[in-house]
């Protein structure tokens, strides 16, 4: 099994403070009065330091994200930040998950990944995603073109990195007599990875180009498989067979001496995390996002009638969780003691049928001392463990593979 560990790099400093009375929300634009550019300063240098850690104690990679004008993650260039990590790192994998290909120029992209493959010696994994919705307010982006504009800008950084010289004329961007410099080390191109929240459309284009998934953003198991056994009929229909390296699984995870430290360590952090950092800015639900243009109307039509409560998104079970429900929720996590953590995540791979996990060790804002000590930790009584451990098949696609 590969293990990463997916970065959100949150400004380190709680704003709690900062929500008006009576308000659950955060001011949303969050002005320049409010940045400490010596708090940003020492996020970026502590977040490089535990990259190296995670390169030295054996971890397969470090997954890096894009978002933009918020606390929620000061990755607003990932390729700033896997270029970074790549002069600091020998062997750890840069899954940079990913470049929102509906805001940017596609060439530009092409160009900057092929640079990153370059710098670290082949070691790029490029995941391709659409975004929140804060993004394309910030970039002026109307939300209704986003998936024209991802299949178009992903067949053109595909096209520069793959064909000897290419043109394109298409509705968004046009290019005529490109020969792209440098080019990727790894051939045809870098491995390409996509999330998936959860539409029907985004996993029929993750299957038609034979992408891996990380299938869903939460813990319901329900949706999950349900994602995964439309993602495997997708596949089959063109042509291809699912595999567990097609996918990978986002987990919340913490070791420590017991459950009980464990929340107390980790619980506050991912309670502003859900609380106060997901939903800046943003709207997550499903029904506004149809209402917006994001998605379609049929987006969830493959999801079994028992899950479309999962599959609504539903903002105020993110940002109205209270650590009650998360002592609860805790009981079925990886959050414990060393044993239960290694079997909690071996458990969940296996169900899912997923090779790959990238761990979320410090959702919020973590002291670095504790991110530092959880990352030496996992890797001396967790990870070897995972990483002797092979995930062989997809039970949630056995039926659509037989």
């Amino acid at each position: 099994m590969k293990v990463f560990v997916f970065d959100l790099l949150a400004y380190d400093a709680n704003l709690d403070h900062l929500k008006a009375a009576g308000s659950q929300e955060l001011p949303y634009p969050l002005a320049r009065r409010y940045f400490d550019r010596d708090i940003a300063m020492r996020t970026y240098e502590e977040h490089l330091d535990a990259w190296e850690a995670l390169d030295k104690f054996g971890y397969d990679g470090v997954g890096f994200n894009e978002h933009h004008c918020s606390p929620y993650g000061l990755m607003n260039s990932p390729n700033l930040m896997a270029a970074s990590a790549a002069q600091r790192t020998k062997n750890l994998k840069l899954l940079i998950y990913g470049n929102l290909l509906p805001l940017h120029n596609p060439l530009r992209l092409a160009e900057e990944l092929a640079m990153i493959d370059c710098l670290s010696k082949g070691r790029l994994i490029s995941g391709f995603a659409r975004g929140i919705l804060r993004e394309y307010q910030v970039h002026n982006v109307p939300l209704s073109e986003s998936r024209a504009r991802f299949e178009e800008a992903y067949d053109i950084v595909t096209r520069a990195w793959t064909e000897e010289v290419f043109n394109y004329e298409g509705k968004f961007w046009s290019f005529h007599d490109v020969a792209l410099w440098p080019r990727p080390v790894q051939q045809p191109h870098p491995p390409i990875w996509m999330p998936i929240v959860g539409s029907k459309e985004s996993i029929e284009f993750a299957a038609r180009h034979n992408l891996p998934i990380t299938p869903g953003l939460g813990r319901h198991r329900g949706l999950r498989d349900d994602i995964i056994r439309y993602y495997a009929k997708c596949l089959a229909q063109a042509g291809h067979r699912v595999t567990p390296g097609h996918l990978s699984l986002g987990i919340t995870a913490y070791v420590a001496d017991s459950k009980k430290q464990a929340l107390k360590e980790y619980g506050p952090h991912i309670l502003y995390f859900n609380r106060t950092l997901f939903s800046h800015g943003n709207f997550i639900e499903t029904e506004k996002q149809r209402e917006s243009g994001y998605t379609t109307q049929s987006s969830t039509d493959y999801v079994r009638p028992e899950n479309l409560r999962a599959a609504a998104n539903l903002r105020s079970e993110f940002r109205n969780l209270t650590m009650a429900q998360l002592e609860e929720q805790a009981e079925t996590m990886p959050m414990g003691t060393a044993d239960e953590v290694a079997q909690r995540i071996i458990d969940a791979c296996e169900s899912a049928g997923a090779n790959q996990v990238q761990l979320a060790m410090n959702r919020g804002c973590l002291p670095h001392d504790l991110f530092m000590n959880q990352i030496e930790r996992f890797a001396r009584e967790v990870l070897p463990r995972l990483q002797a451990h092979e995930v062989k098949t997809v039970p949630a696609a056995e039926e659509v593979m037989a």
